[in-house]
């Protein structure tokens, strides 16, 4: 993730979750114009690399699959994959808006929450945090029994995080963020910092 950051973060904005893309645009950070593009690229892209492990590997285990842990139900899980995703959306809009922009620097951060996330709560909800990690493996497996989870607790974390951004940070839209999420240079009106 921390390469794929770096890697596209100056050209795309570095949106590799549908949830990230819709903060963004709630936040007024990233044109709603553009979501359903990048969503679709996010759907496509993991559905690809789900083909891909299945070319290489065969169908064996879950091919990537998030499912709630032993013992732990549906409901359980949302509430946490919501908490985990409201942490993540936050980590992102707090590195990398225009009043604490931490430019390349916040991409290890982002990936430090990741492997942090995984690590506690990868057994309990598998730590998906994105619904197109989820949804890939499930649309090739042809099992979307729990996809629900991994749908709605991340969109509800990310609605929060943008809530609490909002309320401690004030609104977003500003410019320079603006152009840097949709791949494109800032406005030279722009100022340079805030």
């Amino acid at each position: 993730m921390l390469a794929v950051i770096l890697f596209m973060g100056a050209i795309s904005g570095a949106h590799l979750n549908p949830v990230v893309s819709v903060a963004f645009a709630a936040r007024g950070d990233f044109p709603w114009r553009r979501v359903p593009r990048y969503v679709i690229a996010q759907l496509v892209g993991g559905t690809l690399a789900v083909l891909f492990l299945l070319a290489v590997f065969g169908r064996v285990g879950s091919l990537g699959a998030t499912e709630p842990g032993h013992g732990i139900d549906d409901l359980q899980a949302m509430l946490v994959e919501l908490v985990l995703t409201a942490g993540l959306v936050s980590t992102i809009l707090g590195t990398a808006s225009r009043a604490q922009n931490l430019g390349p620097i916040s991409a290890f951060g982002v990936a430090a929450y990741v492997v942090l996330a995984g690590l506690w709560a990868g057994p309990v909800s598998g730590a998906s945090m994105n619904p197109a990690r989820s949804f890939a493996p499930d649309l090739v497996l042809g099992d979307l029994s729990h996809l629900w989870v991994y749908l709605v607790g991340p969109f509800a974390g990310a609605g929060l995080a943008v809530a609490c951004a909002r309320v401690f940070r004030g609104p977003g839209g500003h410019d320079t963020l603006a152009a840097k999420a949709a791949g494109g240079a800032p406005s030279p009106e722009a100022p340079a910092d805030q």
